[in-house]
């Protein structure tokens, strides 16, 4: 049967390596998701919402990502497989559903090379204004291409080292922050602690612009935190899974939230919701970013082009991370007969090479900024990509939810699980729920206007009825049908093994 296939039963040269550590496992969930939303659009989210809505935006869609989280942790720790999405979702659902599912993460994170790549057109042309944008396109893409190809394990240390800059950066910031707001540095409020809590009550702040802007806040927010599920693609090629799946889920989370609301309470309290400043959000204006303001107030009068560097590491992280998910999933895809089984190959290095070109292809749309200019495709292709991730959200609640079912419906224990999820069954249903009202609202206003922007309405959610196109053209092509409990699957991991 296609979706229940071995994942390393096509590799004709050798398996996948389980070379990656607990700290890179770390340092993977934490660099796919602290990058250009948080050091760029978190002032659009503060001027949108207040300090208090965007604190708040945070803080729910937090909530739904840990336990997003704890699910993917315990279907990861019972079978660590590469391209985990697309086997749990054809396991434990439907074969079209982990299809599509697969599929749509593999385009997900292609498209996103591609975004992150015009990115850094837009970055580097801080520097460089007069070198063609599509030149650094292709040096950068090259240096993914290179850092994936040598072995997982530079993928890996070079994902540890460019999360680690960004997590430094984070960490100065905060501790800066709190400084000037306690009056230990210059550039705080005139009053101190008191000037601080009179930012949060500037105009009709904490919370500005209502619901609606709240809304609009969370699905900016949902975006930011996009990332931190490639844990679960990496779960095949890491060291003892069992153990360091579930420690990275209780560790990185929390360090996440942690940084992302001690920085938007530091921006809140020391740049006013109103500041003109705070309502662009445009990676190529490094000047904007609530960071660079701060650090400016702070005397670091080469705050912008401090920034400019982390924010193209955080660009180029990405784009790396995007390479290695994306390879991982196309050739998981293949060993499971639902992709060309070429892509199944494996280099000496248990590196998949035929599924890193052909991803390599894909993220050469960069390149349409030789004929466009970088900001138009920036803006294009981050559309084409933007419901694919929450759809990959969705289908890991989902999921897991289901594998929990089948797996106490076939007679088993939670106690033989290596990792159990807390607040079963209430963590899936809350994360799919409100991450289906994200998806869905994603540009509701459209729909609230005298006349409808279509334009707007087909480039927010094409992504939704494509992944449902191919689900049921999957289901009508091969029969398959949704996996009753009873036939469920549980061979991978022996059971009761911690």
């Amino acid at each position: 049967m296609p979706g229940s296939g071995s994942p390393s039963s096509c590799a004709p040269v050798n398996e996948l390596r389980r070379d990656l550590k607990a700290r890179h496992l770390s340092m993977i969930a934490i660099g796919g998701s602290i990058g250009t939303g948080l050091f760029v659009a978190s002032g659009a989210t503060i001027a949108q919402a207040g300090p208090g809505g965007a604190l708040l935006a945070y803080g729910v869609i937090g909530l739904m990502v840990y336990f997003l989280m704890t699910s993917l942790g315990e279907l990861a720790a019972f079978m660590p497989v590469s391209g985990s999405f697309a086997t749990y979702g054809a396991r434990y659902v439907d074969e079209g559903f982990g299809f599509a599912l697969g599929w749509n993460y593999w385009y997900n994170w292609a498209i996103t090379i591609a975004v992150d790549l015009v990115a850094s057109q837009l970055v580097m042309a801080y520097w460089f204004p007069d070198v063609p944008g599509y030149w650094w396109s292709a040096l950068f893409l090259m240096l993914m291409v290179a850092l994936n190809a040598i072995s997982v394990r530079g993928f890996g240390e070079a994902e540890y080292w460019f999360a680690a800059i960004k997590v430094t950066t984070v960490l100065v910031f905060i501790a800066l922050g709190v400084a000037m707001i306690f009056g230990i540095l210059k550039g705080g409020p005139a009053d101190g602690v008191w000037g601080a809590i009179a930012n949060w009550q500037v105009a009709d702040a904490p919370f500005a612009g209502g619901f609606a802007a709240l809304i609009g806040v969370a699905m900016i927010v949902g975006f930011s935190f996009q990332g931190t599920e490639l844990i679960g693609i990496a779960a095949a090629e890491s060291e003892n899974p069992a153990k360091n799946i579930p420690r990275a889920v209780r560790q990185v989370f929390w360090r996440i939230l942690l940084f992302y609301v001690l920085a938007i309470a530091v921006i809140g309290s020391l740049v006013a919701y109103t500041d003109p400043h705070l309502l662009r959000n445009d990676v190529g204006d490094i000047s904007v970013s609530p960071f660079t303001l701060v650090f400016e107030k702070a005397g670091l009068l080469s705050a912008a082009v401090i920034m400019n560097a982390v924010v193209l590491t955080s660009v180029l992280s990405a784009g790396n991370s995007g390479m290695y998910a994306s390879t991982r999933m196309l050739y998981t895809l293949a060993c499971q007969g639902m992709a060309p089984r070429i892509f199944g190959r494996l280099s000496r290095h248990g590196v998949p090479v035929m599924a890193l070109l052909a991803t390599t292809v894909m993220a050469g749309l960069c390149f349409f900024s030789f004929l466009f200019s970088p900001q138009t495709v920036y803006l294009w292709l981050l559309n084409l990509s933007g419901m694919t991730g929450f759809i990959a959200w969705l289908g890991i609640a989902i999921s897991h939810y289901r594998f929990r079912k089948g797996f106490l419906a076939q007679g088993h224990e939670v106690s033989q699980l290596p990792y159990v999820s807390p607040w079963f069954p209430f963590g899936p249903i809350f994360a799919f729920v409100l991450c289906l009202v994200i998806t869905l609202g994603q540009n509701y206003e459209a729909f609230l206007k005298d006349q409808i922007d279509w334009g707007g309405v087909v480039a927010t959610y094409i992504g939704l009825p494509v992944f449902l196109l191919i689900w049921w053209g999957y289901r009508l092509a091969k029969g398959s049908r949704t996996v009753a409990y009873k036939d469920m699957r549980f061979d991978g991991q022996v059971l009761g093994d911690k």
